[in-house]
């Protein structure tokens, strides 16, 4: 419990996990809300519900906590990154704190959590000569979400919830040329913002009573963003800092509207499958470039995301082995960017297991992601991540009153 305070205390911003070009441009690479269980699945959560999981995806999942504990979920990531660009390749390694959230049960049928986690990072370094000199690029960090959710079943086995977030962070891409002298130009975004999402899920028990569909559905509507950009400039031989383009974000930059739906199918309460699908429209989103400090070929792209995932636990009281749980997964990315014509997408597969621990309720799950992501149809950068992710259930018990003898 002590650990989690002080994650909570110093977590103003969450690790910058991302190591990629591809992030310099618009406001990087977004994240899903997943957690480590969910990456293991393929990223899928939609339509998933229970009461030993923060599932973030769709806040109508937290009606479903089980009564008299309090669930902590801390999740870690490392990353090891194989690119190559025409004859050229490379290798970089990160990772670190990549999501905490809590959820309790508030009253019979009603749910709340909170937490913190990503909404986009940026991070990457790289340069090479020019005539004259030589050029290096260098960006860094991201923007997070501070939230807070509830989840109530007003009616059996249907269930709406609600996520509100403080979004916050800011991003810097900087350019440095030398040649006679040095030159420094870096655009800066700063975001203080709020966000929303409302879900939805229905689940139909079947004729024999041990299986079970559930419908979900998420949306989060459009909104413009609040906070300021600009771009600095520094020459070596002026000695001089100049700020230009500072413009306020209100109006100019904007977040679309994003729909989610998923579809999970449960059998005997050991198996687990479900199929999602994520579409937000970018291509109508608001996005002012900095003239002369952002790529000029840049531009937004509809995103969609399908994705696709299985758990399977054997027998949750038997064996140790029979408690364990077994996750595999994968989705196709079809992402927002889109440079010179040429959309940048990503795809993967994943594996993952949940270990319990013995004598108690916690949970240490362990996967491991592949992701291949490229541009297309001209492959400029090709990339491959592995990624091992590890995440920590915490269920305590809360709200347990001892008999008094």
């Amino acid at each position: 419990m002590s650990f989690i305070v002080m994650a909570l205390g110093c977590g103003a911003s969450l690790a910058q996990i991302v190591t990629t070009p591809y992030s310099k441009m618009g406001y990087g690479l977004l994240s899903d809300n997943v957690s480590s269980i969910q990456r293991s699945m393929g990223g899928v959560g939609y339509a998933m519900r229970g009461g030993r999981i923060v599932n973030v995806m769709n806040p109508a999942s937290y009606a479903h906590v089980d009564s008299l504990t309090f669930l902590w979920d801390v999740g870690i990531d490392l990353t090891n990154l194989w690119s190559k660009e025409n004859d050229n390749k490379g290798y970089n390694f990160g990772g670190g704190l990549d999501y905490l959230t809590g959820h309790f049960k508030v009253a019979k049928g009603l749910g709340a959590a909170f937490g913190l986690l990503p909404y986009s990072s940026v991070g990457y370094s790289y340069g090479g000569t020019i005539d004259g000199g030589s050029e290096a690029r260098s960006g860094n960090g991201g923007f997070n979400q501070l939230f807070v959710g509830v989840g109530y079943e007003p009616l059996k086995n249907l269930s709406v919830g609600l996520n509100f977030a403080y979004l916050f962070g800011t991003t810097t891409n900087t350019t440095m040329i030398t040649s006679t002298s040095s030159s420094y130009f870096t655009r800066s975004m700063k975001i203080r913002d709020w966000n929303a999402q409302v879900g939805v899920q229905y689940s139909l028990p079947l004729a024999n009573g041990r299986d079970m569909v559930t419908v979900g559905a998420t949306f989060q509507p459009k909104k413009s963003f609040h906070g300021d950009t600009w771009g600095t400039s520094y020459d070596t031989q002026d000695s001089k800092v100049d700020t230009v383009g500072m413009t306020s974000m209100s109006g100019n930059y904007e977040q679309p509207a994003s729909i989610g739906v998923g579809l999970s199918y449960n059998v005997n309460r050991k198996l687990t499958i479900e199929a999602d699908y994520t579409f937000q429209k970018w291509s109508t989103a608001k996005y002012q470039p900095i003239s002369g400090f952002e790529p000029q070929a840049m531009r937004f792209d509809d995103r969609w995301k399908i994705a696709a995932g299985l758990q399977y636990t054997p027998n949750k009281r038997g064996s140790y082995v029979g408690a364990m749980s077994f996750r595999a997964g994968a989705f196709y990315n079809h992402d927002y960017l889109n440079y010179s014509g040429n959309n940048i997408r990503d795809y993967g597969a994943s594996i993952g297991v949940g270990l319990p621990a013995p004598n108690g309720k916690t949970t240490v799950n362990l996967g491991l992601e592949w992701r291949h992501r490229e541009s297309s149809p001209t492959q400029l950068i090709s990339e491959n991540y592995l990624n091992i992710t590890l995440g920590v259930n915490f269920n305590e018990l809360w709200f347990w009153k001892s008999r008094i003898r």
